[in-house]
């Protein structure tokens, strides 16, 4: 199979679909890898170490469009990529379909067979394609964060793990997941006081178990989410429901009752947002401020440390991407039914549930496809 990955074009989006060495691997498998000149300059590989790895250096992304069988990248396809994209081509990347229609519906025209890693299951029910991206997200929301509550960014002006003499932070976690877990340990390692709010008792176990007592754990009724809002410097919005738009969990209201210059930074923006007054920003531009509330949605975080995402992230998709190209995405699908929750649109159709009951399509299920 003919395997091509491009530039990313998103804003500040630094990450690159596939390294050097998952290049060489696929060309071990026997494959063809096309890779668009310069698109590994945002992690610091060059095209001579791809041409070094055995793939064949491009100069622009529309041949690799036109002429490769799978496309790889890392985030969803802008307009002028879906513009380009065919049916009987294979694109593995991520979607996040259910709060994009303008996407889905240039996806469905288009007629591409569309496998989205944010859907792809693990044996254990985990989306193992999404946790490394949530782990680094995680952790970089509360960088994120203690940037924003700077005075000279809007915020209140509050150090995280305050000094002595001087209270900490009060950082809110919603949600005790991959995210929540890895913001929550950044928080505490900075020394913030910490509360993570979940409905998944387990979760809260889990959590107080590990933090032995570094950080509190409340269960997320309306009454103790808004309480616990009301106080914080710093709520992390973490919540997920897989494939689907993420649930409006903070309201416009609430933002009534929070100290001016508080922050909110919503990590579930790619879901659509958890925070009714959420809206995608970007590096370039990442923070503004409603009803005095400072909100940090960008909705590429990870793509600023381009070099540890990547290879986090091809840690994972590699195997998959290798399944793929040596078996057709129909015989890697039946060999793999948690490859094969990853199918989000196949000529036309769309093979996901939460997807098309968000945006009102027809569902077909994958394995109708697939008899």
């Amino acid at each position: 199979m003919r395997v091509g990955t491009v530039t990313e074009i998103k804003n500040h989006e630094y990450r690159v679909g596939l390294t050097p060495e998952s290049a060489r691997e696929l060309v071990a498998h026997g494959h063809d890898v096309w890779v668009e000149a310069g698109a590994g300059n945002g992690i610091g590989a060059s095209d001579e170490a791809y041409e070094a790895a055995g793939a064949v250096i491009k100069t622009n992304a529309s041949e690799i469009f036109a002429e490769c069988e799978m496309v790889v990248k890392v985030k969803e396809p802008q307009p002028v990529e879906r513009a380009q994209l065919r049916q009987g081509q294979i694109l593995y990347t991520y979607l996040h379909l259910a709060p994009d229609p303008d996407q889905t519906a240039d996806l469905v025209k288009s007629g591409v067979t569309a496998i989205a890693y944010e859907t792809v299951t693990g044996a254990d029910n985990s989306l193992p394609l999404l946790k490394p991206m949530s782990q680094v997200a995680g952790r970089m929301s509360i960088q994120a964060g203690a940037t924003a509550l700077e005075k000279a960014h809007g915020g209140r002006g509050v150090l995280l793990g305050g000094v002595p003499g001087v209270l900490p932070a009060k950082v809110v976690v919603i949600g005790g997941g991959v995210v929540g877990f890895n913001a929550a340990q950044m928080a505490v390692g900075l020394g913030a006081n910490v509360t993570i709010l979940d409905r998944d008792n387990l979760v809260l176990e889990r959590l107080d178990s590990h933090f032995e007592g570094r950080s509190r754990t409340l269960y997320s009724g309306s009454a103790a989410l808004a309480a616990e809002i009301a106080e914080a410097d710093l709520v992390i919005g973490a919540v997920l429901v897989p494939g689907a738009a993420a649930p409006k969990l903070v309201t416009r209201e609430m933002l009534k009752t929070m100290k001016p210059g508080a922050v909110l930074v919503d990590v579930a923006i790619d879901q659509g947002g958890c925070f009714e007054t959420s809206k995608a920003t970007t590096h370039a531009d990442p923070t503004y401020i409603v009803d005095g509330v400072v909100h940090y949605c960008v909705a590429n975080m990870p793509g600023a440390v381009a070099r540890t995402s990547t290879y986090a992230l091809n840690n994972v998709t590699l195997p998959h991407a290798l399944r793929i190209a040596d078996l057709g995405w129909k015989g890697a699908l039946k060999a793999n039914p948690h490859l094969a929750a990853g199918l989000n649109v196949h000529e036309g159709q769309i093979t996901y549930e939460a997807v098309a009951r968000d945006l009102g399509h027809d569902y077909v299920p994958v394995s109708s496809l697939l008899g």
